[in-house]
């Protein structure tokens, strides 16, 4: 005799799950037996992640997609619905939509600042607000949000999403203080480096890798199975008692000081980078 499949007969929602730390938390849930639905904006990428979770599915196993975007709330509503409906009741969320920007805070364009927060933190806030309503309504359930070690240490020329990511920490905090009479769990995780299509521009040779393995007392890019596992433990019945959490997984990043993009910001900006205006 085998055992169930410890998640058998769950539903999450995971948003940005076409690639990167969505996608490998969606293939960690699914390996338990959760049904997903994936969230994503290219309805290509998604298409093809699904089919690579299925193809690795347990019998019984629902992935679906949804296209759409996070910034959009009556999307994400519907998203979240079509979700819960596989079973009838959402048992977990992943929010891991986000997007990053580079510039000095004085030479931002507001246009830059507005679509990174919007995605990075409103995105996640809409997402929260949905999936916990849903949670709420059927006795509970657990949200994991994906923030970054930039939340908590300066990433120069990084403000947008520092700021995102920070006030991501802060709705998880706030979120789990009000939803834990109902049964919902909320925390976040927060990866540094993780070899991901976000990053892939970033090397171990270049300037940026280099100043991001010299603040880490485990010097290394991370991989997303590093994450993926944290996500599924925040997920799961395992961590009942676990709630209002902001896990770092970096590697110890957070113990020192952020990467230094300054090379490429200057590229970019010019004088700007070195506070200098017209």
């Amino acid at each position: 005799m085998t055992s169930p499949l410890p998640l058998q007969g769950t539903a999450g929602f995971v948003t940005g799950g076409g690639s990167g730390i969505g996608l490998g938390a969606a293939a960690a849930l699914i390996a338990d037996g959760m049904s997903i639905t994936v969230m994503g904006r290219n309805e290509e990428k998604l298409e093809s992640a699904a089919e690579s979770l299925r193809a690795a599915a347990p019998d019984g196993v629902t992935v679906a997609t949804f296209a759409g975007d996070v910034t959009d709330e009556a999307t994400v509503a519907a998203a979240v619905a079509a979700a819960a409906a596989i079973t009838g009741k959402l048992d977990a969320c992943v929010a891991a939509a986000g997007d990053g920007t580079l510039g000095p805070v004085i030479a931002m364009p507001a246009d830059e600042w507005n679509r990174v927060i919007g995605v990075s933190l409103t995105g996640v806030f809409l997402t929260v607000k949905h999936a916990g309503a849903s949670m709420a309504r059927t006795g509970g359930g657990s949200i994991v949000a994906v923030s970054s070690v930039a939340s908590n240490t300066t990433h120069r020329f990084m403000a947008p999403y520092c700021v995102a990511k920070a006030g991501v920490d802060m709705l998880v905090k706030t979120t789990a203080d009000e939803l834990g009479q109902v049964g919902v769990r909320v925390n976040s995780v927060n990866p540094g480096i993780i070899r991901t299509d976000l990053v892939a521009m970033i090397t171990p040779d270049d300037s940026v890798g280099q100043s991001y393995l010299a603040n880490m007392p485990i010097s290394r890019f991370g991989e997303v199975d590093d994450v993926a596992p944290a996500i599924r433990y925040l997920c799961g019945p395992e961590s009942s008692f676990v709630t209002g959490v902001n896990l770092a997984i970096d590697g110890g990043h957070h113990l020192r000081t952020g990467p230094n993009y300054y090379e490429w910001a200057s590229g970019l900006y010019g004088a700007a980078a070195d506070g200098h205006v017209d």
